[in-house]
């Protein structure tokens, strides 16, 4: 049976702006159903790194916020640290960051909380069958609140090939460690004869693994490596890769596994939104952005998870691709994130299908018309 996915497009108008749009699209895929008189709601976002424009501006996330308490539960905004060096590493760190990108009880209209504690290590064992995982380590304030919304704002992922739903809340919803489990086959390699000697890769290291040799060349302990390819984006000269045949194939298939632990206790309290606008070739995680690979196009939601991410590569990859964009002379690829990354994203949903989270079968029901 095909799951319902609903859209409403980027198209605004007087008297029909996008949170107008927002609130409509909440109320046609029953949102309000999963929230119980004084349910506290987590609203998992990703409010952007420092220095990145990309993300989803703040209102669209306060239109949920009020639909939310109009529903009758306590709406919060959340987020986990990370696992790379950035401006949201820790808790106080990861609060200044959204305060600065205008994620504010102010603007908002409901507070913040880092869901993984002050130092990421706030979580809560859930058990799983999984292929990889018996057991997930997801953020207590993840797996305490009453009910979840996942507002994504769907862009390229270089891991990953797309980052949406299953994103924001497999790796979105876990602790740090439990980022680091996912990442642990993800270990880059440094190519020598590409290498210059710059140094930019040891600095943005976490863990201090990467040293020069004595040709002054970087090298990589993979002892102390945990996977993060923070290396990958920093190296200026494509000197540093991950195997993308078979260590991403396992990233995606744990972070399938992590998202089905997050909405474990959950069943039939969550709702799924992914926002098409801004399309960046990059994750949000990035301290900057590069300009949209498609026009923007709208916003699907659905009560299924897999389905909803199904939709917006459909609907993305169906759209008129941007030739000045990174996807360069691929902008008409009929697969424009398997055209920019090289990756087969399909993974992450084959396996969440496999676990019981979803159907890629879906019916797209616009609700503009």
């Amino acid at each position: 049976m095909s799951s319902k996915v609903y859209f409403t497009d980027a198209r605004a108008r007087s008297g029909n702006n996008m949170r107008d749009k927002l609130t409509a699209l909440f109320d046609a895929v029953g949102a309000a159903e999963v929230v119980a008189k004084k349910d506290l709601v987590a609203i998992k976002i990703h409010w952007g790194e420092r220095g990145n424009l990309a993300y989803l501006p703040p209102p669209i996330t306060a239109a949920i916020a009020d639909k939310v308490r109009d529903a009758g539960g306590v709406p919060f905004i959340t987020d986990t640290t990370t696992l790379y060096a950035g401006s949201r590493r820790n808790a106080p760190d990861n609060l200044m960051t959204a305060y600065s990108n205008g994620f504010s009880p102010s603007t908002i209209g409901a507070p913040a909380i880092i869901a993984d504690g002050l130092f990421g290590d706030d979580y809560v064992k859930v058990d799983i069958d999984g292929c990889h995982f018996k057991e997930c380590k997801i953020a207590s304030g993840i797996y305490r609140a009453q009910a979840l919304i996942s507002l994504a704002h769907f862009k390229g992922h270089g891991g990953t090939g797309f980052g949406g739903t299953i994103k924001n809340i497999g790796m979105g919803c876990s602790a740090a460690s439990g980022k680091q489990n996912q990442h642990s086959d993800v270990k880059p390699k440094i190519s020598l004869k590409k290498c210059v000697g710059c140094g930019s890769c040891m600095k943005k290291c976490p863990t201090d693994a990467i040293s020069f040799n004595e040709d002054h060349k970087a090298v990589i302990d993979r002892a102390l490596c945990i996977g993060c390819a923070e290396c990958t984006v920093t190296c200026r000269f494509e000197a540093i890769a991950v195997s993308w045949k078979s260590d991403l194939k396992l990233m995606m298939e744990k972070m399938a596994e992590y998202a089905t632990a997050a909405l474990k206790n959950k069943a039939g309290k969550c709702v799924f939104f992914n926002a098409i606008i801004k399309v960046s070739p990059d994750c949000d995680c990035f301290d900057f952005n590069d300009i949209p690979i498609v026009p923007d196009i709208g916003i699907v939601a659905s009560k299924d998870p897999v389905a909803v991410d199904q939709a917006a590569v459909d609907l993305v990859n169906s759209a008129p691709g941007i030739a000045a964009s990174a996807l360069g002379d691929n902008y008409s690829s009929d697969d424009k994130f398997r055209a920019l990354h090289k990756v087969d994203w399909r993974h992450q949903l084959d396996h969440a299908i496999k676990l019981g989270a979803g159907s890629r079968d879906y019916e797209l029901i616009n609700i503009d018309k």
